[in-house]
């Protein structure tokens, strides 16, 4: 398919908006008493966010898991409130309640991150039937790990959105590891979505870093999903360069590894294309590179100089 040069500086944008987010955290989480919590980062796998939600239209949902910053920022969500809630501030996107791994921007149609492994699935198969239901022209994008597809909800997932002929895709980011378990160790078949066949969905492969056939793969099955033929299982090979976490020394991964992945990095084969083909002009990346590293580092200043939440706040915003 054709892709026009909007859509392609659309998804540059994200690639480098999430790397340098996610640099700035890598960086932030080296202050001891800066970041609360676990930090858990996508770098490297950035084009999967990138190219999913640059085929998606504002009212699709997206339910994404704890390795979510890309995704959260590639569907629009504020990267100042969004690194506030990170900080555990008041003026996070969730008012500080969820940190870094239970984010929620509901104002861009991402109400749910979910640390439970395989614990999206489901839940994305709860909005899907609720935008059948009411013959909306949307879908909902659920993003797991390969780790996800052996947990029991995944395929009971798989197999009622079949059944039902939900609109509903399955993004499945393999990065080859779940945790520190290398994927030759926790999965027989080489491929995930050779397991769609069992549910009688396409299952499709699709190279994890490249920013553009991510997108058109995406456009594919949303595609699908609207004309009411049902959901799709997307695997998307690619590799997360850090650790399943920022205090793992990745002593499971080998170096050469990580050194031939990172050779293979999204964002300078997209950047490169654009500038052969003159979509781009080095100025030009110059100047989108300066403003986002601006906006992130005002993310930061946002975060840092905004309250922590007061105490008795921690009793509001709650069903019960």
């Amino acid at each position: 398919m054709q892709i026009s040069k909007s859509k392609k500086l659309e998804i540059l944008w994200s690639l480098l908006l999430s790397r340098r987010f996610e640099e700035a955290l890598t960086e932030l989480c080296k202050i001891e008493g800066k970041i609360p919590g676990m930090m858990i980062l996508c770098t490297g796998q950035e084009a999967v966010g990138a190219g999913v939600c640059a085929a998606l239209q504002p009212e699709d949902v997206i339910i994404t898991n704890h390795r979510s910053h890309s995704h959260l920022l590639a569907k629009g969500a504020d990267p100042k409130a969004l690194m506030a809630e990170i900080y555990g501030k008041r003026t996070g996107c969730n008012k500080g309640k969820s940190g870094t791994l239970h984010l929620a921007v509901p104002e861009v149609n991402a109400p749910c991150t979910t640390t439970v492994v395989g614990g999206g699935p489901p839940i994305a198969v709860g909005r899907a039937f609720a935008q059948q239901y009411r013959e909306e022209k949307s879908v909902t994008v659920c993003f797991i790990g390969d780790g996800a597809t052996n947990e029991g909800s995944f395929h009971e997932a798989l197999n009622l959105a079949s059944l039902w002929a939900l609109p509903v895709i399955f993004v499945c980011e393999n990065n080859l590891y779940a945790g520190a378990q290398r994927y030759e160790e926790h999965t027989k078949v080489p491929n995930i979505a050779e397991r769609a066949a069992g549910y009688a969905m396409p299952g499709v492969v699709v190279d994890g870093n490249d920013a553009l056939a991510v997108y058109t793969s995406a456009c594919e099955a949303r595609g699908r999903a609207v004309a009411g033929e049902g959901p799709t299982l997307i695997e998307y090979k690619t590799y997360r360069w850090r650790g399943h976490g920022e205090s793992d020394l990745q002593l499971y991964q080998p170096q050469e590894e990580i050194a031939a992945w990172q050779a293979m990095c999204p964002i300078p084969k997209l950047r490169g294309d654009m500038l052969a083909q003159g979509l781009i002009s080095v100025d030009e990346l110059r100047e989108m590179e300066h403003r986002i590293d601006a906006m992130v580092q005002e993310a930061i200043r946002f975060a840092e100089e905004s309250p922590y939440p007061e105490p008795h706040e921690a009793l509001e915003d709650v069903y019960a």
